[in-house]
């Protein structure tokens, strides 16, 4: 990635407000654009709206494309929403982005993508989710961020315009979705156990995210899973989908020492494992925050969050009060 300005779209989101922090804090000039104003906004308005993209384009050489409808929006906003959102807005952004002479895009996508993929039942062996898994996408959601991948690939091959397509993990500090996971687990403890095999710090996915601005012009288009790096290999699948605690402990042998002095347990059983070693090589990514990190830090009783998601903190999906999720 040049010096030149850099857009990022969901300026007031959990990985936008990141971005424009990294980049702000690195001298870059960077143009915020999202629907909420927030401090690291610049321009109030929608990615769907031609004329807003292209004023907010005017002298960028890379967009990083954040904005989105996330998953718990499938309860308050309805299909149309969606599509308006996270297919139109962008193509919008990669048709005004390829007219300008951007150098590099960079598409924010998710591993909720691949769906049903990642469910393989109980007592079947965790699933091995690397870039080569066919998504089954099980709501709009997924629906819609693999139709932008796709179209992020059309423009690539039509327009020329250099796109590294990034689907990540679980990086939002708010409470699980899942009400019985909120039931019988404590949230750090949900996080910490995550790092296994679902979830990733912001500031990796800011590197991630930066790396492939980067590489985009040399790549042409890619698409890559980020996400911490697991300590798990294919071998272990059978026995993730049974007892996974049993393979936890034998790499880890004081995870219970650690956990016990937190009141913490581990999961019974993985269903899936996110692999990110094409990211890793291709784009030279090292992701620092890991199951190894969160064992280390809880045991120097320290934070195992990165500075910068303490920074962010937590920002919530919604205007008003909506499940559980909390008010921007």
């Amino acid at each position: 990635m040049s010096n030149g300005r850099v857009l990022v779209t969901g300026s007031a989101g959990h990985l936008g407000e990141a971005l424009v922090r990294v980049l702000r804090e690195r001298g870059r000039e960077v143009v915020g654009l999202d629907v909420e104003d927030s401090s690291f906004t610049d321009v109030v308005g929608s990615i769907a709206d031609r004329e807003t993209v292209r004023r907010s384009l005017r002298g960028v050489d890379a967009v990083l494309h954040t904005a989105t409808l996330h998953k718990p929006h499938v309860g308050s906003h309805d299909r149309q929403a969606f599509v308006d959102t996270n297919v139109t807005g962008t193509l919008v952004l990669l048709e005004e982005a390829a007219a300008t002479g951007v150098e590099s895009f960079v598409f924010t996508s998710t591993t909720s993508a691949f769906g049903r993929a990642l469910t393989p039942g109980p007592g079947r062996p965790a699933a091995w989710i690397t870039e080569d898994v066919t998504p089954v996408p099980k709501n709009v959601y997924g629906v819609t961020k693999t139709g932008a991948e796709d179209l992020c690939e059309l423009v690539h091959r039509e327009r020329g315009l250099p796109v590294v397509v990034l689907r990540t993990s679980r990086f939002f500090p708010e409470l699980d979705d899942d009400a019985e996971v909120r039931a019988h687990y404590a949230d750090a403890n949900v996080k910490a156990n995550e790092y296994l095999h679902r979830r990733v710090d912001v500031q990796d996915v800011v590197d991630a995210h930066l790396l492939a601005a980067q590489r985009a012009p040399e790549l042409g288009f890619g698409r890559y899973v980020i996400s911490a790096t697991t300590p798990f290999g294919p071998d272990d699948l059978p026995e993730l989908g049974g007892d996974a605690a049993a393979v936890v402990r034998r790499l880890f042998p004081e995870v219970d020492r650690e956990y016990a002095r937190l009141g913490w347990t581990l999961f019974p059983r993985l269903d899936r494992v996110y692999v990110n070693e094409r990211a890793r090589t291709e784009l030279g990514w090292t992701p620092r925050y890991d199951f190894r990190h969160v064992l280390d830090s809880i045991a120097a009783d320290e934070d195992p969050r990165s500075p910068l998601a303490r920074a962010v903190g937590a920002k919530g999906y919604h205007s008003v009060p909506t499940g559980i999720y909390t008010v921007r």
